[in-house]
């Protein structure tokens, strides 16, 4: 699976260019414990295409709150270090995907 794991450190870096799905999550979440297995298929489906990963929220509590997350799962598509667009809450893939297709193309 092509997932990244975003951490404070290498998140400018890592969305620096292109399109990235980052997935803020915790473990004692349980809708993100449900919105795990939608990102890990959506990382496969868009590999070499767009970065698809996840940033635990206890671990990492910089750049959460830089972008202002209170509530989780918060999914954030970037394109070229810039927010594109934001899904608060359960989501399903289709959704996630179409907003990726927009940027990225089929």
């Amino acid at each position: 699976m092509a997932e990244t794991i975003f951490t404070d450190a290498n998140f400018a870096e890592e969305i620096k260019t292109g399109v990235s799905l980052v997935d803020f999550w915790a473990a004692w979440c349980g809708p993100c414990r449900s919105q795990g297995p939608i990102v890990d298929k959506i990382a496969g489906a868009y590999s070499g295409k767009a970065k698809i990963g996840k940033m635990n929220v206890d671990e990492n509590q910089a750049t959460p709150g830089k972008f202002g997350i209170s509530g989780i799962p918060t999914l954030i598509i970037f394109k070229d270090g810039r927010e594109a667009n934001r899904f608060v809450g359960l989501q399903q893939e289709r959704t996630i995907t179409a907003a990726l297709d927009a940027l990225v193309g089929k």
